[in-house]
């Protein structure tokens, strides 16, 4: 690879647990957070101090934008967590692994214990051929980068 080129446009896919998430558009707001301990100590000499440490990692969240398809795998899981409710049975690990123009594994992220927390269905208006899309909002309880 030369110098510069991992600012190229990269090729990626989604996968939940063992089936393949089909006509993904976008994959946004992937974000994960840590808490801030803020403590307050005193020096040997008296001055008093403030330091912050870092504290235990929040979960996060990530939303996908993929066309309207008869992927009936996904949607099921989709179904699962929010019409029928049952997020424990429907946790998953979803991986999202983003690739060179050769096809070659650039960085793979890995969200475990992820559930849906919210669906958006698409947009449709008279006139315009714009593509069906529906956009979900995944919560996942911790991340792995490779």
């Amino acid at each position: 690879m030369a110098q510069g080129d991992t600012l190229s446009t990269h090729r990626f896919g989604v996968e939940l647990g063992s089936v393949t998430v089909e006509s993904v558009k976008e994959v946004s707001g992937l974000t994960v957070e840590q808490d801030v301990i803020e403590t307050q100590q005193v020096t040997l000499t008296g001055e008093r101090i403030n330091k912050k440490q870092p504290g235990g990692q929040k979960g996060g969240e990530v939303t996908i934008t993929r066309g309207l398809d008869k992927s009936t795998e996904f949607t099921a899981w989709i179904k699962k967590t929010l019409i029928d409710g049952d997020v424990e049975g429907a946790r998953e690990n979803l991986t999202i692994e983003i690739q060179d123009s050769q096809g070659e594994t650039v960085r793979r992220m890995q969200l475990f214990d992820c559930w849906v927390s919210k669906w958006e269905g698409p947009g449709v208006s008279a006139g315009e051929s714009n593509p069906a899309t529906e956009q979900v909002t995944i919560v996942f309880e911790r991340i792995e980068v490779e």
